[in-house]
């Protein structure tokens, strides 16, 4: 299961989301951003950074999710956020590390060199286990917690909180949450078609009111035009802003086409899968 890039995904949808796992967030959490970002000389690649706003210094997060022992982790996160720091250091007051685990068991062995930093303040380890009932948390929260429960309480886990998206106050979060959710679940389960999805959650898609509000907006612009509005929109939500070649690409879609592509939007995992399936089916991929 890619869980990294399940999380990323999390906090590219709501990088405040990161805040509400740390004891003190900033005043402004609300206006931070996601980013993943490179390092050259030596070249470190960083997945995960919380970014604050443009013009106002404050302080930079580096996330790291880490479901594997890494018995170096420590040391490479800690030279990747003071280089990041270093070369960027007009642009920010502070910085802060956070880790992101299953549990304990996960955390590298050694822990000596480390322990003054890790009572500092300076890193924040999460442990998703010791978060407490995946019920009562936040529904993003529970949404990451979602990704360590076990296979067999996964489908009636993810169930309930899809149920809990029909409250008022998640309005706002509906659309982002069901992606992940049904994302997550695709995952557990080796990347199981989008239908076996529908099956196992008891939801259809297309009846889900994240597809219904979409839908409702594209109507005017008819029947191809719409259904190629709702699929921009909901690659848009999982893999980011879509380059305007391949807007262009999906608009250009007979219906047909179109009702094909909608049926197997969650058995993606990238966008360069989008590309060839288009390709694929238009008979314009490279023979």
């Amino acid at each position: 299961m890619r869980r990294d890039s399940i999380f990323y995904r999390l906090f590219q949808l709501y990088p405040a989301l990161l805040f509400e796992l740390l004891p003190e967030p900033p005043d402004n959490a609300e206006s931070y951003r996601f980013d993943s970002v490179a390092v050259k000389e030596p070249r470190f690649e960083i997945d995960g950074v919380i970014l604050p706003p443009e013009g106002k210094p404050g302080t930079v997060f580096f996330v790291e999710v880490q479901f594997q022992k890494d018995e170096r982790l420590y040391e490479r996160v800690l030279a990747e956020s003071a280089l990041y720091f270093y070369r960027n250091r007009e642009r920010f007051r502070d910085w802060r590390s956070v880790i992101i685990y299953p549990s304990r068991s996960m955390e590298q062995s050694d822990l000596y060199p480390h322990l003054r930093l890790l009572d500092s303040g300076l890193f924040y380890r999460v442990f998703l286990d010791e978060l407490g009932d995946i019920q009562q948390l936040p529904i993003w929260v529970a949404a990451m917690v979602l990704t360590t429960v076990s296979k067999a309480e996964a489908p009636d886990v993810a169930k309930d909180l899809l149920r809990r998206l029909e409250e008022p106050e998640h309005t706002a979060e509906r659309r982002g949450i069901i992606n992940i959710i049904t994302t997550i679940i695709s995952y557990r389960f080796d990347q199981i078609s989008w239908q076996e999805v529908e099956e196992m959650l008891d939801i259809s898609f297309k009846e889900t009111r994240v597809y219904r509000e979409i839908a409702a907006e594209a109507t005017a612009q008819g029947i191809a035009q719409g259904e190629a509005s709702i699929i921009t929109r909901l690659l848009g939500k999982r893999f980011g802003e879509l380059s305007d070649e391949m807007r262009a690409s999906i608009f250009d879609l007979p219906v047909a086409d179109l009702e094909k592509l909608s049926e197997v939007l969650l058995d993606f995992d990238t966008v360069s899968e989008v590309e060839s399936w288009i390709k694929r089916e238009t008979g314009t991929a490279k023979k």
